[in-house]
């Protein structure tokens, strides 16, 4: 008895999860037809594609458009992680003084975009990119990786609550 009151209530957690998971994808998700997913699947894209355009006078700003303007934002790549809006501005402002300035002519291009509408309000999306550029010194150069992002549909804009970035290994 005492045995399987502990594996019960081991199971408990687990148990109330799928059914809350359950319940959200039915009420939500499901509800879905493939066209309302990708149309909010092509907004995302749109929203990300241009944020990355390399090419606008604000890259930082722009970039940080795509994160909500006040609450938590978590981040994590290089094995560190931020929780707060300041800190994720502080460290692609950091990213762009250090590696985005000396790049020549660069150009950022999505390799692929897959995106898993999950409801109404939230999607997730992996993407990988890479940035052919020259370095100060005339040679050509890439930098790329992986993105995972997590959206939220949040007063009319979708903002990203959490993210994990995958440098791809130099070459």
């Amino acid at each position: 008895m005492f045995y399987t009151s502990r594996l019960l209530r081991s199971l408990l957690p687990a148990i109330g999860i799928s059914i809350l998971v359950g319940a959200c994808d039915k009420s939500d998700g499901a509800n879905l037809s493939q066209g309302e997913r990708t149309a909010i699947a092509d907004s995302i894209k749109r929203t990300v594609v241009a944020a990355y355009d390399l090419k606008k006078p604000d890259v930082v700003s722009s970039m940080m458009s795509l994160y909500p303007k006040s609450g938590r934002v978590i981040s994590a790549g290089s094995g560190s992680a931020t929780t707060t809006r300041p800190e994720l501005e502080a460290q692609i402002k950091s990213f762009w003084d250090r590696v985005g300035k000396n790049m020549q002519s660069p150009k950022w291009e999505w390799t692929s975009m897959n995106l898993d509408v999950l409801s109404r309000t939230s999607a997730v999306m992996t993407a990988t990119y890479r940035v052919p550029h020259f370095t100060p010194m005339g040679q050509p150069h890439v930098i790329g990786g992986a993105w995972t992002a997590v959206f939220q549909l949040r007063n009319g804009r979708w903002v990203i609550i959490q993210e994990h970035l995958s440098d791809s290994p130099t070459p």
